[in-house]
């Protein structure tokens, strides 16, 4: 039930609503209910599959809608007690468990901003270092360069 959110609760409870007094959907009722979004549907039944809601009926293949749905008492009790979407309410009103999770959370937290901070401080670190060497080369080759020319100027003139 957690990993529902309000919008997938209301459109279950639409679905379980669907069921008439036969207590029964066909595969062409379901797909009028979610205008022809067969995705929809199917991931929808899967859920009340799941929750033991719901049993089906007739030949399909793994991933199709079946030829019917026939609700279960399980089910009717869910749709009078207010549905999934009672249920999602009730879950928003828990308080949050504010505890040993929290804390390690926040300790876990603090230990990577930390780390972040390290790193970066150790990669400007590191590219001041670079930036050292480079002057270090340029300056190396900008001395070769002129040893080379006074080393040329000096032979020719003498």
């Amino acid at each position: 039930m957690t990993d529902l959110n309000e919008f997938e609760c209301e459109m279950l409870d639409a679905l379980l609503e669907a069921f008439g007094v036969p207590d029964s959907l066909t595969r062409d009722q379901v797909m009028i209910l979610f205008d022809g979004d067969e995705a929809a549907a199917f991931a929808m039944i899967q859920i009340l599959l799941r929750e033991g809601l719901i049993k089906v009926t007739g030949e399909h293949g793994p991933y199709d809608i079946p030829q019917k749905l026939i609700l279960k008492p399980k089910g009717e009790k869910l749709l009078k007690s207010g549905g999934f979407v009672a249920l999602y309410n009730k879950e928003q009103q828990k308080p949050v468990e504010v505890g040993g999770t929290l804390a390690k959370l926040q300790q876990q937290n603090m230990r990577l901003q930390n780390l972040k901070l390290s790193n970066e401080s150790r990669i400007r670190d590191l590219e001041k270092t670079i930036s050292q060497s480079q002057l270090k080369l340029y300056l190396s080759w900008a001395a070769a360069i002129v040893a080379l020319i006074i080393g040329f100027l000096l032979g020719k003139f003498i």
